[in-house]
């Protein structure tokens, strides 16, 4: 009883951490609470050690650095700051696997949750390290060299940064589980693959606006204080939306290789 209220009470510390720090909005250390509690729920104190390395590494990285990413954070609009809606894209896969450990603690469910912070991890490594490329990241729809920043291009550095971030976490949980060489390859393999997923939806069909007032094409609806004009994608693929879901995606066909294969 008193070991659950000290990990409530250090997530809540966390949390509010990140808001004095200005690594999280309000809404996000709120939702920041809510994951990380799913995760100490479903799977103790290493869960959240995970998690919370996920967290520590991001919020580095997107500091790291962060006046050269000034350009780059005007075409996101949110900025390095992480608001509820990141959080859940980035943290909701291992919250509802944390849950569905609860109902049925099959080894299966801790694959999951580990390859959804593997892939998160992933993406934000290959963004945050990539945009610091010297060289212009290639698009994947075209193969044209395109501004850095824009969703949907890779490059080398990027390249690295992401199997590097899958690959950590997998490392890192190899430590802390009880799991074989075969999951640990199995969770960075697919955490990777929800980064090259995330890469391909955001050339195809997340959506990018040209801003009317400033001509700047960018990644959210409204810029300058002014509606923007849609010109590639749907307008719910925002990136929250394509990060979420290529997360569930890698997550789920991983979970579904293991349990077919074990």
């Amino acid at each position: 009883m008193l070991e659950s209220i000290a990990i409530i009470i250090l997530i809540l510390i966390t949390s509010l951490a990140g808001y004095y720090f200005r690594l999280l909005t309000f809404s996000g250390s709120i939702a920041a609470f809510i994951v990380g509690a799913a995760a100490a729920w479903g799977f103790g104190f290493y869960g959240l050690l995970v998690l919370g390395f996920f967290f520590a590494s991001s919020s580095f990285w997107s500091k790291f650095k962060s006046h050269k990413k000034r350009e780059f954070e005007n075409k996101h609009a949110k900025g390095s700051r992480r608001d509820w809606q990141q959080v859940a894209a980035n943290g909701g896969i291992a919250a509802i696997a944390s849950i569905f450990y609860l109902l049925n603690q099959s080894q299966a469910w801790l694959i999951m949750f580990l390859i959804g912070l593997a892939a998160a991890n992933s993406d934000t490594w290959a963004s945050e390290i990539g945009s610091l490329s010297q060289k212009p990241p290639i698009s994947l729809k075209t193969w044209r060299t395109i501004e850095t920043g824009t969703s949907g291009a890779v490059s080398i550095l990027g390249t690295l940064a992401a199997l590097s971030g899958s690959f950590t976490v997998a490392l890192l949980s190899n430590m802390l589980f009880h799991i074989s060489i075969y999951e640990v390859l199995l969770i960075g393999v697919f955490g990777f693959a929800g980064n090259l997923i995330d890469s391909l939806l955001g050339a195809f069909f997340q959506a990018e606006y040209k801003c009317l007032v400033c001509s700047s094409n960018v990644e959210t609806a409204e810029h300058c204080g002014q509606p923007a004009s849609l010109v590639k994608g749907w307008h719910f693929a925002d990136n929250d939306f394509v990060n979420f879901f290529s997360g569930l995606a890698s997550a789920s066909v991983g979970m579904l290789l293991y349990i077919l294969l074990a």
